[in-house]
Order: structure tokens, then C-alpha cells, then sequence
């Protein structure tokens, strides 16, 4: 294990994490940047999370709208429209 382990917790309160914490959180696992780094690769490094912290978001809001969308559908099977139609209007 390295020196730098070390163990975050990140909670809510009566809903779940929206897209964009998430983001965050995945983003400050995926890019480091030291804090002695030259700052124009500082500010680079900045820019190019910022970039990928969008692209994260982006994703994740199509993955949620698919998962919904699979629900919908498994609902509908299900004999369950008016729960299903809850479902897609979310």
C-alpha cells in the first residue's frame, strides 16, 4: 500500500449523489496534479480535467436515461403501466 492511502467518505442527505458529484469524485481519482507542478502544465492539467469531468457528466446522464429506459420497459412487461409511465416522466 503507498504512503498517500488514504479513505473519503461523501454522503447526502435524503437523495442520491446527481451526476456531477459523481464526476468530481471519479475525476480527482483519474487526475492528479501535484501541487509542485510549473504552472502552465498546472494550469493545463486544470483544463484537461475540467474537459474530462464534462465528459464524465455527459456519459453518466446517458447511462441513468438508459437504465430508465430499461426499467420502463421491464415495467411495461411486467403488466405495470402506470408505474412505468412514473418511471419515464422522471
Amino acid at each position: 500500500m503507498s504512503d498517500d492511502f488514504k479513505v473519503e467518505v461523501v454522503t447526502t442527505q435524503n437523495r442520491g449523489h446527481t451526476p456531477e458529484e459523481v464526476a468530481e469524485l471519479c475525476i480527482n481519482k483519474i487526475v492528479g496534479i501535484s501541487t509542485t507542478a510549473d504552472p502552465i502544465i498546472r494550469q493545463q492539467a486544470e483544463a484537461f480535467k475540467t474537459q474530462i469531468k464534462q465528459v464524465i457528466i455527459h456519459y453518466m446522464k446517458q447511462a441513468i436515461q438508459s437504465d430508465r429506459t430499461t426499467v420502463y420497459n421491464a415495467l411495461l412487461d411486467a403488466g405495470e403501466p402506470k408505474l412505468a409511465d412514473l418511471i419515464r416522466i422522471l
